[in-house]
């Protein structure tokens, strides 16, 4: 069962600072460990939202709209995720439980879900 542990931004990872030595050392165990379990399929960080394009849909049949970031909404820009392939949901919400706080400012919000 393949599940997407996905990291959201905070103030600190859309203004580009990277987190502490001691987090980097704890996300690159928590990778290692996917790894060496055989349950990561992929992860990775996002540039921060200033970089990116939203593309919204605001009338039905019409035609898309383009809007260049930062996103003011910083609670619900993406930040990174994780793709871990799982033999329960109970199994992924175990690995959930395990990712370090994300932006290490107690900021950190990490949803998990089941991949289609």
């Amino acid at each position: 069962m393949l599940f997407m542990l996905i990291v959201y931004a905070s103030k600190n990872s859309e203004a580009g600072e990277l987190p502490s030595a001691e987090l980097m050392d704890a996300m690159d165990k928590y990778n290692d460990d996917l790894v060496e379990a055989g349950v990561r399929v992929m992860a990775n960080g996002l540039h921060p939202s200033s970089e990116g394009i939203r593309i919204t849909f605001p009338v039905p049949g019409g035609e898309p709209v383009l809007e260049s970031g930062p996103f003011a909404d910083v609670q619900n820009v993406v930040a990174g995720f994780f793709l871990i392939d799982v033999q329960s949901k109970e199994e992924a919400i175990q690995w959930a439980m395990k990712v370090p706080d994300p932006q290490g400012f107690g900021e950190g919000k990490v949803e998990l879900r089941q991949v289609f």
